[in-house]
């Protein structure tokens, strides 16, 4: 009998590629997302909108695995938007917990975190118990959702398994690169302009291949150790400003070293480079894709 799952979210970066995954491996799974038409790859789809509670009653409740990767996301700009990015990335988390309280539903929650929720380090692999420190609402959002996961297996039994994804990039489809920084130097480069990099560019980073991203969260959920766990998923330790020197080189334009802005600057966390140690414990993991080589198959537009 194949397995059953729902995503909700399927029609962002993360969720259009896990919706790849699952198809590939003959799940059973029912897509949903805010927007009134689903992304072109998307099949079994319905609109959804987390925030209110009354959508939560289309869901079925007899599922394996319920994808969380519904959310709002940003630096800055959550200050602007705090109510709504508290609404739909809490809350949202919040209707769907009471929901399958309700509904008896035995389903476990997957859910993406950040980096963000680190507190960052020099020369130091992060691991899952390393201290935290949220500089913005996306990130103090995600750690408010980490909490609530516990909290509600703790109170209700509800299971579930969190993934901290440093910076994903890569794409099978549509147009969207990566998120924050490697899709600015991207999204620069690709119009033929110079990459500007603030600060010297000695900030460090775990890249990882959104392909790689989704078949190790499938790989990891299979093995029972997973449950009610928080894992790091790893990946290529490289430097801001090696990333942008192989993007300039490929796309032939240069790097810029320009002063932090003040507020990007506070916001700004140190090297958070991931150490997978607790995930290799549970699944025999391998990365498959390589930052350099991928951007080295880019095309111009």
């Amino acid at each position: 009998m194949s397995k059953k799952s729902i995503i909700i979210g399927s029609n962002g970066y993360l969720g259009r590629h896990l919706a790849n995954e699952l198809k590939q491996q003959a799940y059973e799974n029912l897509n949903f997302d805010i927007q009134e038409k689903p992304a072109p790859e998307i099949e079994n789809y319905q609109r959804l909108n987390i925030s209110n509670k009354e959508d939560l009653d289309q869901l079925d409740s007899d599922v394996d695995y319920i994808f969380l990767f519904a959310g709002l996301t940003g630096t800055a700009d959550g200050f602007d938007r705090a109510e709504d990015f508290i609404r739909v990335n809490e809350l949202g988390l919040l209707n769907l917990l009471n929901w399958m309280r309700e509904t008896n539903c035995k389903a476990r929650i997957v859910f993406p975190s950040t980096r963000l929720v680190y507190q960052g380090r020099k020369n130091h692999a992060l691991i899952e118990s390393d201290p935290k420190e949220c500089k913005t609402i996306y990130a103090l959002n995600k750690l408010a959702c980490e909490n609530l996961l516990w909290m509600y297996h703790n109170a209700f039994g509800i299971n579930y398994t969190v993934f901290r994804i440093c910076v994903p990039y890569g794409n099978s489809f549509g147009d969207a690169y990566s998120y924050g920084t490697l899709g600015f130097f991207l999204s620069k480069a690709l119009q033929c302009e110079d990459i500007t990099l603030f600060g010297d560019g000695s900030i460090r980073r775990t890249f990882t291949h959104v392909d790689d991203i989704t078949r190790i969260i499938m790989e990891a959920i299979e093995k029972p150790s997973s449950k009610n766990e928080i894992f790091n998923i790893g990946g290529e330790n490289n430097s801001l400003l090696e990333v942008a020197e192989m993007i300039a080189k490929k796309f032939g334009v240069s790097v810029q070293l320009v002063d932090w802005p003040d507020m990007a600057l506070k916001l700004e966390s140190d090297d958070t480079v991931f150490d997978d140690g607790k995930l290799k414990h549970v699944v025999n993991i391998k990365y498959y894709k390589n930052l350099k080589t991928w951007i080295d198959k880019l095309r111009n537009l």
